[in-house]
């Protein structure tokens, strides 16, 4: 029982568990189950061992929403429950709950070549500050350094910091975003609703008509070049996201590379990796030449949370 710990990546819509050696990190019997079909968490990670046949004494589980209270209400599922009710419910001796981007942060060092697609620069800085960043529903960001040989996130809600509008196509795309919504996060731009409202701005710049997509009908129809406002869109996703990544490089000096997370960049990485995403991460004046060498990777791994939650616990 002591030679094993449950992890588990909590979202809205599903629950990934799995189990993992404390001593080396190996993760098995990784299950995958719907939130909806179970009214508790603690009824999900309960189902899961039975099903495993396992008992835990630890556990640690990343979930999209802030984790430091005790009480855990998630974001965008009706969850919610008590850290130390759910520990004592469990029977477990070590609770932890960590925020998604946390344990998404914590995966970076122990990515392999094959779970990650380089962008440009040069070798990663071993034992350097990270940084990694994903647009999905929302915008996450996190940064990463590693302190007397363990490697600690430092969490943070970068993604509601101001757009800057770098020309006269995103100074409109800024300027309708700011009569629907206020203020303008990057947010606001860089996230599947973000590639919707750049597509219907975009539209409007170029005085051509344009009718109601999805983020994935955006994608698709840039990538098969049946619509050039679409096609657009997706290069001016693709640009905002390199001014993004290198405000992130420079500001906590990410020699050890930046990352991009999420769902939405693999299911597009040729027209990504062929975009001026790379232009933009480097044009930072005077720092040109500095950024020119960090390095960018896109994380094709499909589960860094429970890589990240399995660190987590084996530096606990």
């Amino acid at each position: 029982m002591a030679e094993h710990g449950l992890i588990a990546d909590v979202g809205g819509t599903n629950i990934r568990l799995a189990l993992v050696e404390l001593k080396s990190g190996k993760i098995s019997t990784i299950k995958k189950y719907r939130s909806t079909d179970f009214d508790k968490i603690t009824t999900a990670i309960s189902h899961y061992l039975a099903e495993v046949n396992q008992q835990v004494a630890t556990a640690c589980i990343a979930i999209a929403c802030p984790t430091d209270q005790d009480l855990i209400q998630m974001t965008n599922h009706a969850w919610s429950f008590s850290k130390q009710l759910a520990r004592q419910t469990l029977h477990l001796d070590q609770f932890h709950v960590i925020n998604d981007y946390t344990a998404i942060a914590l995966s970076l060092p122990v990515l392999n070549n094959n779970q990650k697609v380089q962008i440009g620069g040069s070798t990663p800085q071993q034992n350097q500050p990270m940084a990694v960043y994903g647009p999905g529903t929302g915008l996450g960001v996190a940064h990463l350094i590693n302190h007397n040989g363990q490697w600690l996130s430092l969490a943070g809600e970068g993604g509601h910091v101001d757009f800057a509008p770098q020309d006269a196509q995103e100074q409109h795309i800024h300027k309708k975003l700011q009569a629907k919504y206020g203020h303008v996060s990057i947010e606001r731009l860089l996230s599947g609703p973000g590639l919707e409202d750049i597509y219907q701005a975009i539209a409007t710049y170029q005085g051509v008509a344009s009718i109601r997509l999805s983020a994935p009908e955006i994608t698709t129809q840039a990538q098969e070049k049946t619509s050039p406002v679409c096609q657009e869109a997706l290069a001016q996703f693709c640009r905002i996201m390199g001014s993004v990544a290198g405000n992130l490089a420079l500001t906590m000096a990410t020699s050890g590379g930046v990352y991009i997370a999420g769902g939405i960049v693999p299911r597009f990485i040729d027209f990504f990796s062929t975009s001026e995403f790379r232009t933009r991460f480097e044009a930072k004046g005077r720092f040109h030449e500095y950024l020119k060498r960090v390095p960018v990777f896109v994380i094709t791994e499909e589960q860094p949370g429970l890589l990240g939650a399995a660190v987590y616990l084996s530096q606990a």
